[in-house]
């Protein structure tokens, strides 16, 4: 590919109990729900989808919420930290903000970055990273405004189990420049202004397991259909199994593991969040694609009943 990939489109998590996961997301983050529908290859179990306001690519979120499920291991072959963007100079306000919620935090810092790390309720971990790329959020909560709202993603810590190898896909296949080491963290860096940065933690070699608090897989952007397939192309002449093209209604999305063991998703960035519902309704309502219509009562019967702490679609 001439063109490099731009940047992160989505994470996916594994949670625990789905209020937990809204009140922290919602109401401690200060993330919108902007879209709650089902697993789609288990639809007794929700899919719920985090942003800004519109839910634009490189902002989401997403989590499977598994009330009741065991534990993970994050280790190799895993998403091993996700870290959002904040604005440059709110990093004082989120520590307190946090300390007040009763989240505890720590201050970290890599290639002269400043983050706090911290673990959401089902322990998954976490970072806000004060970086001036990436558009101010328009989207306000709480005493939350714009100056310290999430931008979207920084990026991601990998914890692979072959770093070079993922270290050649990432710059060798993906386009990412390789912009250098930080103790045991290998960088790369995309052009996107938004989740852009991906961290090789090195030291992490037990490898991981899924469950609650734990990263299933990321997803890389595509620009539209056409550019999806040409991905999904160029991955597979490079020497990786990819998946056929799957229907997610609000992208469509392509698979691969790659050699490190994490699972990496190619999602377009249209159609988006905005095609079955209104913007100042996005997240109201229980959504489903046309094949699951038929079964809506007997799912909504299914889906633990949940409430939006922000009591209303927009802010």
């Amino acid at each position: 590919m001439k063109k490099p990939i731009q940047g992160i489109h989505h994470i996916t998590a594994i949670v625990g109990h789905p209020q937990e996961n809204l009140d922290f997301y919602v109401d401690v983050l200060g993330l919108r729900l902007v879209k709650k529908t089902v697993n789609f290859d288990d639809p007794g179990t929700y899919h719920l989808y985090f942003g800004t306001r519109e839910g634009a690519p490189g902002t989401i979120m997403t989590t499977f919420p598994w009330a009741g499920a065991a534990p993970g291991k994050t280790g190799t072959g895993m998403v091993g930290v996700t870290p959002f963007a904040v604005p440059e100079g709110a990093l004082p306000f989120w520590k307190k903000r946090l300390e007040e919620k009763g989240v505890a935090v720590t201050k970290t810092e890599r290639f002269g970055e400043k983050s706090l790390s911290f673990e959401d309720p089902h322990g998954l971990k976490l970072e806000l990273t004060a970086r001036k790329e990436g558009e101010a959020s328009d989207w306000t909560y709480d005493t939350i405004t714009s100056a310290e709202a999430i931008k979207g993603f920084a990026g991601a810590v990998l914890y692979t189990a072959d770093p070079d190898a993922t270290g050649r896909l990432l710059t060798d296949v993906m386009g990412l420049e390789k912009v250098g080491d930080d103790g045991h963290f290998v960088r790369y860096r995309s052009e996107a202004p938004l989740g852009s940065v991906i961290d090789i933690d090195t030291s992490v070699t037990e490898s991981g397991g899924y469950g609650v608090g734990t990263v299933h897989h990321i997803a890389w952007r595509a620009e539209d259909d056409e550019n999806q397939l040409e991905w999904r192309s160029h991955i597979q002449e490079a020497g990786f199994r990819v998946t056929e093209v799957m229907d997610r209604q609000y992208f469509k999305a392509v698979y691969f593991r790659e050699k490190g063991g994490v699972l990496f998703e190619i999602a377009t960035d249209p159609p988006g969040f905005l095609w079955d519902e209104e913007e100042d309704r996005l997240g109201t309502g229980l959504k489903l694609p046309p094949w699951l219509e038929p079964s809506r009562e007997k799912i909504e019967n299914i889906v633990i009943p949940v409430t939006n702490p922000a009591h209303r679609g927009d802010q």
